[in-house]
């Protein structure tokens, strides 16, 4: 699953470790999945890293 992690993060200019700390997720994880060397996360998961992005669900991973 593609998603938009890094692009809007940046856009947003918070760091991964930020990122990881507003979602309660482990900055390892976020890089994973930036990276797509981790895929299919959990909808939970979704609506977190989407939540503390300020983006719905649909802008930030390539879902239906």
């Amino acid at each position: 699953m593609e998603n938009r992690i890094k692009e809007i993060r940046e856009e947003e200019g918070i760091k991964q470790y930020a990122l990881a700390k507003m979602t309660g997720l482990s900055e390892g994880y976020i890089c994973h999945l930036e990276k797509g060397t981790r895929e299919n996360p959990s909808y939970k998961t979704m609506v977190k890293i989407s939540s503390a992005l300020k983006r719905k669900v649909q802008e930030v991973f390539n879902v239906g």
